[in-house]
């Protein structure tokens, strides 16, 4: 089947060095060494960071009230000097800006937006109701601010402006089901995307190369949530199906069971190819950045190939 990519898709301006990247912490409160480690990550390679000074403040384990982190994310989009908002971490809360944050400030000021783990609530969000290609990749107190904690090459094609490049083996990709197949790059987070079921916020797949990542979630709990995807009909239309690293998911050192027989006795039945194991979102090392709401071709054979059709920015 050919992908066909939707019209009103907004691509933000590509990310150049020497821009401003602004900083923001819309769910759990951050560690001041941490984001200055991150920081001092992106200046190394050529961009200049940018926060609030209130990005530090807690409430509860949140980064301060729900009013301060959606206007920080806010101000963010709306300045005409930050080029990039790049979350610092995930963790929760992120749901309780998505009646707090003015969208239409967002439509108007399209920006990259890269995060992952609770992010996947605002990625979605954005993708679905403001059509806007959003990233799902490094955020600044985890990935930023270890060695080895971004993959470069991912994050300049996806930001900068390639077209037609690939992530392949070196990502961790393995083979579940052969096959291949076309469509809107889209995913995040699993339970993130199964808690909008329901929802205003619910989630759009049909169509979609459907990505699906987590961490520390035991293989019931990944086949409980899998099956409620399933059984709400969200993998319809799905054309591929592309797992994250799933880090600690597992019940114990000694299961004499994988999380791949779990996956698939859930989704191995769907006629569609699935992989298995790319790293991004949760991940050991090297976070490969995806970008959401981009055409994306997905090869499983001996290999596996995730293709990014498209520029996922405009370059200007």
């Amino acid at each position: 089947m050919t992908f066909t990519q939707k019209p009103a898709r907004v691509k933000p301006r590509a990310l150049r060095r020497g821009d401003k990247v602004g900083i923001i912490a819309p769910a759990s409160n951050i560690k001041r060494e941490l984001l200055e480690a991150g920081c001092d990550s992106l200046r190394a390679l050529g961009y200049e960071p940018f926060y609030f000074e209130s990005i530090l403040e807690r409430e509860l384990y949140f980064a301060g009230p729900t009013e301060r982190r959606a206007r920080e994310l806010e101000e963010m989009f709306v300045r005409d000097d930050i080029r990039a908002v790049l979350c610092a971490r995930g963790g929760y809360g992120a749901n309780y800006l998505l009646r707090a944050i003015d969208l239409a400030k967002v439509v108007a000021h399209p920006k990259i937006f890269v995060g992952y783990s609770d992010v996947t609530t605002l990625l979605t969000w954005f993708a679905d109701s403001a059509d806007l290609v959003t990233f799902h990749g490094p955020m600044m107190t985890k990935d930023f601010a270890v060695d080895g904690g971004v993959d470069l090459a991912s994050w300049k094609n996806a930001l900068e402006g390639a077209a037609g490049w690939k992530v392949g083996a070196e990502s961790g990709a393995r083979t579940l089901v052969t096959g291949e197949g076309e469509g809107t790059l889209y995913g995040g987070c699993l339970s993130l995307l199964v808690s909008a079921l329901g929802t205003p916020y619910d989630i759009h797949t049909v169509g979609t190369i459907l990505f699906l990542e987590d961490v520390a979630a035991k293989p019931y709990q990944i086949d409980r949530m899998l099956m409620q995807l399933r059984l709400a009909g969200k993998f319809e239309g799905v054309r591929g199906i592309v797992f994250g690293e799933m880090m600690d998911c597992k019940q114990s050192a000694d299961q004499d069971y994988s999380l791949e027989e779990v996956v698939l006795r859930v989704v191995g039945d769907l006629g569609i190819p699935v992989a298995f194991g790319l790293r991004s979102g949760h991940v050991s090392h090297s976070n490969t950045t995806l970008p959401f709401g981009v055409g994306a071709r997905l090869d499983v054979g001996r290999d596996v190939t995730l293709e990014i059709l498209e520029a996922a920015v405009e370059r200007q």
